[in-house]
């Protein structure tokens, strides 16, 4: 899907969250850097996969994107427009266009509420979406469309399954159809099987609705099979991103390398014969980052340069004279092409 029309720009995008000491009077004496610095676009029809460790702040983007919470600095570009600064009046417009869909079924539903009032509570928030009197039949047909049976309209979350209850939240972001839905991790929650089910959902949903997807997930298979292009983070930045063949198949940055050695392969001989990459230490606190470059503390290939210099996320000049898949933006300075992710099929 690359070279689509952008429906959405985000440029350094930074939420930082204040540490305080004191009862009477606060000080601030630093900050959480949540998310320091994002550039990415998302085209008309097109699904960007942001994976990463938990920590990394890919839910703060979710969040930031539908404004959720106000960013620090930055801008969020829907259709040319920067929504950051937007009144309520404007900014309740524009979140019709832009539905997220959270990541655990059970407690992002209302126990207290039917599936129906739940399905259509965005029609009492954005009244001029439906006729009072047809609600009642657009819910029945949401219901339809997300492959469950109309007639569970009078029935309570808890009378549902896991995977059912993902998709009444689905169906409760589409029902004001949408340009952009942000999924975070939205079926981390849900057996594997399950989660099949809920993937080749949301694909057909894309297909049929003609919908754009911000996917959030640490399961890197599972980004692989619903994303165009895929954006890695790691404290905070993202550190590589490209098409899906390009991250998956030639990663060139460390860390996405480490990831994708990670992943489980279900062949034995393939498991047998690939190079686990394992890194040394823990993840550095978003409240202490390090200088230069943020994976140097737990990369094999630091050197003195990755103290000094932070990276550019850009293709590296080395990868960029070859041409090919692997000359793809990377935030390193010792990039190089790597086939370690071939294995993941």
């Amino acid at each position: 899907m690359t070279g689509t029309e952008p429906i959405l720009e985000v440029s350094g995008l930074v939420k930082h969250y204040p540490l305080t000491r004191g009862i009477l009077v606060k000080k601030q004496i630093g900050a959480v850097r949540a998310v320091d610095g994002v550039d990415f676009t998302l085209g008309r029809g097109e699904t960007l996969g942001i994976v990463g460790e938990s920590g990394c702040g890919k839910s703060t983007v979710a969040r930031l994107l539908v404004s959720l919470e106000k960013p620090t600095a930055g801008a969020i570009r829907y259709r040319g427009e920067d929504i950051t600064g937007l009144s309520p009046r404007a900014l309740k417009a524009v979140r019709r266009n832009i539905q997220m869909v959270f990541q655990d079924p059970y407690t992002s539903l209302n126990p207290r509420m039917t599936v129906g009032d739940i399905i259509g509570e965005p029609y009492e928030i954005h009244p001029e979406a439906a006729p009072r009197g047809d609600r009642r039949r657009r819910v029945r047909d949401l219901l339809d469309v997300v492959g469950l049976n109309p007639e569970y309209i009078n029935r309570y979350p808890h009378q549902f399954s896991g995977g059912q209850r993902q998709r009444i939240g689905i169906a409760r972001g589409l029902a004001l159809r949408p340009e952009i839905i942000v999924a975070d991790e939205p079926v981390s929650a849900l057996d594997v099987s399950v989660q099949a089910q809920v993937i080749n959902l949301l694909a057909g949903l894309q297909e049929e609705f003609g919908l754009s997807y911000v996917f959030i997930a640490h399961d890197l298979s599972i980004v692989r099979h619903i994303s165009d292009r895929v954006a890695v983070m790691y404290l905070g930045r993202i550190v590589e991103q490209g098409s899906h063949t390009e991250i998956y198949d030639h990663p060139t940055h460390p860390y996405t390398q480490a990831l994708l050695s990670a992943v489980p392969v279900p062949d034995p001989e393939a498991r047998e014969h690939r190079e686990r990459i394992i890194l040394g230490g823990d993840v550095p606190s978003p409240a202490h980052i390090p200088s230069g470059c943020r994976f140097r503390t737990r990369c094999w290939k630091a050197q003195e340069r990755c103290v000094r210099e932070v990276p550019l996320l850009a293709v590296p000049e080395t990868l960029r004279t070859a041409g090919g898949p692997a000359a793809h933006d990377s935030a390193c300075h010792f990039a190089e092409n790597s086939l370690a992710g071939r294995e993941l099929r």
